[in-house]
């Protein structure tokens, strides 16, 4: 199967910065894709940021010009960093993957457990 683990989360002030990591491994022949979610308390989980057909990076209209999206295809793993962050950004980050797990088209979907992102004023 495959596992998903991400990092990086944690407490910090209005304003700073964070970067977060999303790391999956197992059986993967091929990532299809790797896209950051959040949850605040209360709210529905909402698309952070996800890579489009061409490569390129798209991003939640709240987090444009502040989050960027990058990743290390070596090493199967997806980073988010999180610049002027707000107190709106408090959530819990999760990240989901999409793999194949062989040639012949077998597909695996899941999550990671998630890391907490709190942001003070």
């Amino acid at each position: 199967q495959v596992q998903v683990v991400e990092s990086g989360g944690g407490l910090v002030q209005a304003g700073g910065s964070l970067r977060l990591s999303c790391a999956a491994s197992g059986r993967i022949f091929s990532i299809n894709s790797m896209d950051w979610y959040r949850q605040a308390p209360g709210n529905e989980r909402e698309l952070v940021a996800s890579f489009t057909g061409d490569g390129s990076a798209d991003y939640a209209q709240s987090v444009k010009g502040r989050f960027t999206l990058s990743r290390d295809g070596a090493k199967n793993t997806v980073y988010l960093q999180m610049n002027n962050l707000k107190p709106e950004d408090t959530g819990l980050y999760s990240c989901n993957v999409e793999v194949k797990m062989s040639s012949d088209g077998a597909t695996w979907n899941g999550w990671g457990q998630g890391t907490q992102v709190t942001v003070s004023s």
